[in-house]
């Protein structure tokens, strides 16, 4: 049973990264019809012009994107190599909701170092996490 629950917070981050996604053509078509910034401000991505409200959901959203990969993948690999257990599945869900922190502090009143705080703790579980599956590796091959 436990061993096919590792996708459940895999699952959840990915909701949470569309819920992100979703911010951003919220924050542009809103900035574009109160007139803080013009369409052509996002030809090329998000010009000098757009203000942070609008350009940090962007910003996380491509966060969300970068170390979390690691994350989807060895959940996959423990389901795969059958190393899911209670330890591995807490962590996994403590990952995604030290992300999802995070994500809300980005998102609302930004403080870097509340920021970092959580994103440093969620790359520390994240290590212990690709530890346990080495060592179901290490078992896995009898050694």
């Amino acid at each position: 049973m436990v061993q096919t629950e590792i996708i459940y917070p895999v699952l959840a981050l990915v909701a949470w990264t569309f819920v992100v996604l979703l911010m951003i053509p919220y924050q542009r078509i809103k900035a574009v019809r109160i007139k803080q910034v013009k369409v052509s401000d996002f030809k090329l991505g998000e010009s000098e012009n757009v203000p942070d409200k609008v350009s940090i959901p962007n910003r996380n959203y491509m966060n969300l994107l970068e170390l979390p990969v690691l994350f989807y993948f060895v959940c996959f690999a423990l389901y795969l190599f059958s190393g899911t257990d209670q330890l591995a599945l807490g962590l996994a869900w403590i990952y995604v909701a030290l992300r999802v922190i995070h994500s809300l502090i980005h998102l609302t009143y930004n403080n870097v170092l509340h920021r970092l705080t959580f994103f440093a703790a969620s790359n520390l579980v994240l290590s212990v996490i690709w530890i346990l599956f080495f060592l179901v590796l290490r078992g896995a091959q009898g050694v």
